[in-house]
Order: structure tokens, then C-alpha cells, then sequence
């Protein structure tokens, strides 16, 4: 049996029937078990068909199955939701500032239809009937109106933008300023000489580089870590080393070595939706580990400028001082602005770093030692870093009482696309 399903790029917006969204739930436990299998096929079957769109997706993310498997996670929550679209909300805003982020265009929903439609019923075979594709054909027309309309919303606001753009906009490379012994900042400028948007702290752009070895354009997100300037963007991108089964980082590594001052890359507009509230004044928290400091030196900078009377708390995680970037530009931030302090914890310290200067706390962030330092009235906190320290701090922070909806987090990583 082969699915006769028609996809159209920009349809009108419509609900599903009750009986097409009870056929779709029902499929939630399938999906559970066999989600990735389904996903991987869909991959592999789509990147066949339409070798171009190996410019858009991570091959990393494809290498290490991330990809697959958070596609199957999104595809279950939207069958385990298909009746309260309201509870995929951030999903869909996150998942859709990403697509922007990359220029996905309303064109390239129904060729992702048609392979995942298609891959349903290679992998499930006998068991899907020609009901289930019908159902699962206009639940994936639904969500593509979704995200089609979310995004077309977000270029608009771009291209309205004063020195905003949608799609690619070469850059050069102005400087490169080594930070630690495995990050450096790219001053990034527009070859057209033109203007650059504002943007929230805490947004990212899309890098875009060309991989000779595997002969596509590969993008990826990075966080603004300055403030608007209307000149330049810069970017502080870690090098990624190999690490047991982990390979290095594709293109940190060509950032890193292969992309000089004077070299021309891809940008994106900024988008992104772990921004700053600044309609507030009430206190700020950030934490952050490792290169996850990125987007909260953005927010200190924004906060220091615009809001010099809110208190903040600039807590920052490291493996040592030789990989602690931006040092001297927060001892700088807390000299000028007393209303600014810091929790430095270094997990290794080195013989001539000083408790109190170069760090404050050995070891690894235990926030519950902290809590008079960390527990303000009524503040905002905004977590950034690898995925199991954004949860740890989460998990500590839940723990000490602070309500869910005052805590922040950005997650980098794989997305529907």
C-alpha cells in the first residue's frame, strides 16, 4: 500500500477532524517504540532524494543519531498532543526560530511530508493502513501550517527590521580574539557595508562554512555574545576536540583553523527566544558552564548599560582558568558596577590562581552552598550549558524553592530541522 497524500507549501490553516485526531493519538505508543527507526529511515531516505538539502541539516547530528532521535521525540509529543496543540508552544517557538534561523522556506515542508509519510510505512509496513497515512497525512499538513506561518512571521519581523535581512548575508571576518585556550571571539561584519539590526541578548545567528570534505555548506548556531552595536556581530566559538566516541566538532575546528581574518562566511539575522526581560527590574541570576557563558555575557553587558540599578549575579562554572574565558571583562563589569557580583567555581585549580581573584569556589556548582547568594527576591534566572548542567541547575534550583516559570534556559542542539 503506498501513501497517496498530497502536501502543499502553503495551504490554508485547518483543524483536524476528531476521528483523524484520535487515529493519530492512538499511534503515540508506536511511535514511542519505534519513533527513531521511523526517523532514521526518513533521514536517510530525504537526504537521498534531495542531496541539497545536505546544506541545511547537521551531519554531525546525523552522524551521532542526535537528530533522528529528537525528531522521534518531537513527532510522539505531537501525537500525545494532537488534541492540546497549547502544550507544544515553546517547542514549536524554539524549533521554529531555529528553521529561521536556517532560511527553511514553505517549499521544503511538503518534500519533509512526503519521506516522513513514506518512511511510516517502509518501517511499520503491514501494520499501517491507508486510514493511519490519511490521518497521519493531514496531522503533518497542521503542523506544517504551524510552522509555516510561525516562521513567515518571523521574516516579516526581519525584513522589517531596520538593517535586518532574511536568508544568507556574507560577513567578514574582522578579528579573531583568542578568549581561553580553546575559545575565540569572531568580529563579524557585513561585506555590504551596511547596517545590522538590533537584537535581544541572548540570541543567536546561523554560521554558514563550506566543508570541502564532505562537499556541502554546513550551518550552525552560535549566541551573540555582545551587545548591539549596529557595526558588527561577534561570536565567541569553542573548539571542539574529540572526545572517546565523540569526533571533534566539525566546524568549530574550520572556525578555529581554516577561517582567517579577512574570510568571508554565511550569516543569518539573529533569532533565538532565551532572551533578556527587560521590562523588569527585578534581580538577575545568571548561570552558565563553559562556553555556555556566551549569550549570559550578552545579558550582563545589556543589563550594566540599560539597567544599572538591578542587582545581578553572575555565576559561571569552568573545568579551570585556563579555559576561563572573558575574565578580565567581568572583573572589568563588577569594578564599574557594584551592583553586579560574581560565583566563579573552577573544578581544577592551578598552583598560582587565588581564591578570590581568579575564582571564588572549587569544584563543581553546589547552589544550595550558595543559596543567600543565589535566592533573591523575586529574580529571574537564566541557565546556559551543556544539557546535563542545565538540568542539574534546574533540578537545585526547583529544590530551593524557585518557582519553574522564573527559570530560563537555552538549549542548543537538534531540532525538527
Amino acid at each position: 500500500m503506498t501513501s497517496t497524500a498530497t502536501f502543499h507549501s502553503s495551504p490554508p490553516r485547518h483543524e483536524l477532524s476528531v476521528e483523524h485526531q484520535k487515529i493519530v493519538k492512538s499511534t503515540a505508543p508506536v511511535l514511542a517504540e519505534h519513533g527513531v527507526a521511523i526517523t532514521s529511515h526518513f533521514y536517510k531516505r530525504m537526504l537521498n532524494n534531495h542531496p541539497e538539502l545536505r546544506n541545511v541539516f547537521n551531519s554531525a547530528h546525523q552522524d551521532t543519531g542526535t537528530q533522528p532521535a529528537a525528531l522521534a521525540h518531537a513527532v510522539w509529543a505531537y501525537a500525545s498532543n494532537i488534541d492540546n496543540l497549547g502544550a507544544l508552544t515553546t517547542a514549536v517557538s524554539r524549533i521554529g526560530h531555529k528553521h529561521a534561523s536556517l532560511g527553511i522556506t514553505p517549499d521544503q515542508y511538503p518534500i519533509v511530508g512526503e519521506n516522513l509519510l513514506a518512511s511510516i510505512k517502509e518501517v511499520l509496513g503491514d501494520a499501517v493502513n491507508q486510514p493511519l497515512l490519511d490521518a497521519w497525512g493531514a496531522a503533518y499538513q497542521q503542523l506544517a501550517d504551524i510552522f509555516i506561518n510561525f516562521e513567515r512571521d518571523l521574516y516579516q519581523k526581519a525584513e522589517q527590521t531596520s538593517g535586518g535581512w532574511t536568508g544568507w548575508r556574507k560577513f567578514k571576518v574582522a578579528r579573531k580574539v583568542p578568549e581561553s585556550d580553546e575559545i575565540i571571539s569572531f568580529y563579524l561584519e557585513p561585506v555590504d557595508g551596511g547596517k545590522l539590526p538590533s537584537f535581544q541578548s541572548g540570541q543567536y545567528i546561523s554560521v554558514r562554512v563550506f566543508v570541502p570534505e564532505l562537499g556541502v555548506y554546513q550551518p550552525r548556531q552560535y549566541s551573540l555574545s555582545d551587545t548591539p552595536d549596529g557595526k558588527h556581530f561577534r561570536i565567541s566559538v569553542k573548539k571542539e576536540s574529540a572526545k572517546g566516541l565523540t569526533p571533534a566538532g566539525r566546524i568549530s575546528n574550520v572556525l578555529h583553523e581554516n577561517v582567517p581574518e579577512g574570510a568571508e562566511i554565511d550569516v543569518s539575522n539573529p533569532y533565538g527566544d532565551f532572551t533578556l526581560d527587560v521590562e523588569t527590574d527585578v534581580p538577575v541570576v545568571l548561570i552558565s558552564g563553559g562556553v555556555g557563558i556566551t549569550p549570559m555575557l550578552s545579558m550582563l553587558g545589556t543589563l550594566v548599560d540599560h539597567a544599572p540599578t538591578r542587582k545581578v549575579v553572575f555565576v559561571h562554572a569552568v573545568r579551570g582558568g585556563n579555559v576561563h574565558a572573558m575574565k578580565d571583562y567581568l572583573s572589568r563589569i563588577m569594578k564599574e558596577n557594584p551592583q553586579v557580583s560574581r560565583l566563579i567555581f573552577y573544578e581544577n585549580v592551578a598552583e598560582a590562581e587565588l581564591e578570590g581573584v581568579d575564582y571564588d569556589y572549587k569544584g563543581r556548582i553546589e547552589l544550595e552552598k550558595v543559596r543567600d547568594k543565589v535566592l533573591l527576591p523575586d529574580a529571574n534566572y537564566y541557565l546556559c550549558g551543556p544539557i546535563p548542567f542545565m538540568q542539574s541547575q534546574q533540578k537545585s534550583l526547583e529544590a530551593l524553592g524557585v518557582p519553574s516559570e522564573r527559570i530560563h534556559s537555552e538549549v542548543f542542539g537538534s531540532g525538527i530541522a
